[in-house]
């Protein structure tokens, strides 16, 4: 019966439409009722397997749980929007670093052939984490699935799921962007830079994502680190080192970039595109991992989270 009705759901537009209202309210029934700081301890200790101490958290993994609790700002709702942060990375390095808009609505309705280009594009809700649904060929496109889906992703509230305040009050939309693509029409890696009091202390890249996925960690300097961040399986990581790569030709740019628009966080990630030399920026994330993915080895998630001055304005 469940798998039924998810399926009626998600399948006619009538029915969603008519349901929505329901969905939503059961979303909140569900999550919304449980404090934020119990669900967040319940959910670390599940994931990681030890007792959140969040009045005196020494780890990385920790000090994200405490920072979703305490630090909350509206800059902080502003930077988790797509759209909205565009403004913010404007202002703070220009428009030089902003991938095209293509088109914004929040209508899911106005995605049609019609309001699409001729060109590949990329179409994202712009409050949560999830990829985006890429369009080589719009010609190609069943629009009737990708309103359903866009539905789907528009109907769940990270901050209820997830306990992160920062999702909480965004006004969803869909943003459509032009798709980044080498010659071959590859995606470029994504370089992830997490930024500690506004300077860079660690990049994460993950590689060959939707093939064999590896990731690689890197200090500012391009030395690899031996540590990763990720989730266990049968007691061993799931995700190991990938190949190793060749410093990146625009690394002190994109560290300067990273660096400019992490200056008003303790900690954030600041995910950027290097296409052939230019530099795109790709999205903020105040909690990579939502802070429930281990670090191996341990000693490092104490030396990540040493390097966090939780009392520091």
């Amino acid at each position: 019966m469940k798998q039924f009705l998810s399926k009626l759901y998600y399948n006619s537009s009538f029915i969603h439409h008519v349901m929505q209202p329901f969905a939503h309210g059961f979303e909140y029934m569900r999550y919304g009722f449980t404090p934020d700081r119990v669900k967040i301890k319940r959910e670390f200790k599940k994931n990681l397997g030890y007792k959140l101490n969040l009045s005196e958290p020494e780890t990385l993994n920790e000090k994200i749980q405490w920072l979703k609790l305490h630090d909350r700002t509206a800059l902080h709702t502003k930077c988790a929007d797509k759209f909205s942060v565009r403004a913010y990375v404007f202002d703070k390095v220009g428009n030089r670093y902003l991938i095209p808009l293509v088109y914004q609505t929040k209508k899911v309705r106005n995605i049609i052939s019609e309001n699409i280009p001729d060109y590949p594009i990329i179409i994202k809700t712009n409050h949560d984490s999830s990829g985006g649904i890429i369009v080589r060929d719009k010609s190609h496109v069943n629009w009737d699935l990708v309103q359903k889906k866009l539905n789907k992703n528009l109907s769940v509230n990270y901050y209820y799921r997830f306990k992160e305040w920062q999702y909480k009050h965004i006004e969803k939309r869909i943003i459509v962007e032009k798709l980044l693509a080498d010659n071959q029409g590859a995606v470029p890696f994504d370089y992830k830079f997490h930024c500690f009091h506004g300077k860079v202390v660690f990049i994460q890249v993950d590689i060959d994502r939707f093939t064999s996925h590896k990731r690689n960690m890197y200090d500012r300097n391009w030395k690899l680190l031996p540590f990763n961040w990720c989730n266990f399986v049968d007691g061993k990581p799931k995700l190991e080192n990938g190949k190793l790569l060749k410093k990146p030709e625009s690394l002190d740019e994109m560290i300067a970039v990273s660096e400019k628009l992490s200056e008003p966080f303790k900690y954030v990630r600041i995910d950027l595109y290097d296409l052939e030399g230019d530099i795109y920026f790709g999205e903020v994330t105040f909690h990579p991992c939502s802070g429930a993915k281990v670090i191996h080895p341990v000693e490092w998630d104490y030396k990540l989270g040493a390097m966090i001055d939780l009392q520091k304005e």
